[in-house]
């Protein structure tokens, strides 16, 4: 599917914009153009992969005419730009706004007026009953991609909108793995929000499959969740512990805006959920089960009230640490 097309990612000097950007290039893409504000990223990214097929531009998803420069000859869309850190957009909540819904709006309004064939928004599971603004704002995002399909029209606006949504991938860049292995580095004591805390397990490796069968199963109008295991955070901190060092830890309480558990679907959403096998399938109750008709496979879920991590099966520790060790995340220390 993704031989010789022309590929846009936003946000793509991000974690999951890099991984994204080296999986497609070893698929035979003719190009992967990365759309981000920060040059100082790109010129590293650039200086790291040294391909001819990359392409860098520089600007901002809130700019929909650089937007539309940008996604001129493409075939599939990436939306993965956007301010994700809790506490600066609490601060700054108009900015998560103007980044995260807005800037959504520019990008399917580009795709829309140069025809992409498909456009696949990253979602989290802090659009689900959102507790904070970043949450809300990305809740807002999927319902601007679901309802973008209402705009399909295969001689006119023949692009395909689909969302995925999945938790913290297990290392990324601002997650608990990272912030303990920095600690134990330092000798310092692990900081603990909640021993009761638990989070969904996904891996970079996971997340590419998932977005990619996504986007080569969509139709338009599907979010798409993946079936996971999950973890205890005091399971984690055990497991590195084990892997590294005798660390002490300590219970500081959870911070504001974060949740205990991670929700990927919630008890309403169930309703309108389908078993796709491997994944999930959350449709649209506006649009009269047309995502019944598009996925004949699919199956109506009944015997899930909610999809959460401390309701799914638990990684084994010994297993966590298998899966830590071939992360490649601690290898360094």
């Amino acid at each position: 599917m993704f031989e010789g097309k022309k590929i846009l990612i936003t946000g793509g000097t991000g974690s999951l914009g890099q991984a994204l950007t080296k999986r497609l290039l070893s698929m035979n893409v003719d190009t992967v153009r990365i759309f981000s504000r920060n040059e100082s990223d790109q010129i590293e990214m650039e200086s790291s992969f040294k391909d001819d097929k990359l392409r860098f531009l520089i600007g901002d998803i809130r700019d929909l005419e650089r937007l539309k420069i940008a996604v001129e000859d493409i075939d599939y869309v990436f939306h993965a730009a956007a301010l994700k850190h809790v506490p600066k957009i609490e601060y700054n909540p108009f900015e998560a706004i103007e980044t995260n819904v807005i800037g959504s709006q520019n990008v399917i309004d580009a795709c829309l007026s140069e025809g992409v064939e498909k456009a696949v928004c990253i979602s989290t599971d802090k659009a689900v009953s959102p507790l904070n603004t970043y949450g809300a704002t990305k809740l807002l995002m999927e319902k601007l991609f679901v309802t973008a399909n209402n705009y399909l029209n295969p001689k006119r606006h023949p692009t395909k909108f689909i969302a995925v949504r999945y938790g913290n991938v297990l290392g990324s860049s601002g997650s608990v793995v990272p912030k303990f292995i920095d600690q134990i580095k330092r000798k310092e004591t692990l900081t603990i929000t909640d021993p009761n805390m638990t989070r969904f397990s996904i891996t970079m490796d996971e997340a590419l499959d998932f977005v990619l069968e996504s986007t080569v199963n969509g139709e338009g109008s599907e979010v798409f969740v993946p079936k996971l295991r999950a973890y205890s955070i005091l399971d984690l901190k055990d497991s590195l512990v084990e892997i590294l060092n005798d660390t002490k830890h300590e219970i500081v309480g959870i911070r504001q805006g974060e949740k205990v558990r991670e929700v990927l679907i919630n008890e309403d959403e169930v309703k309108y959920t389908l078993d796709m096998g491997k994944n999930y399938l959350i449709s649209n109750p506006f649009i009269n089960n047309i995502l019944e008709k598009k996925h004949p496979e699919a199956k109506k879920v009944t015997d899930l009230k909610m999809y959460a991590s401390d309701t799914v099966e638990k990684i084994p520790k010994e297993e966590l640490k298998t899966i830590l060790k071939n992360s490649g995340m601690i290898s360094d220390i």
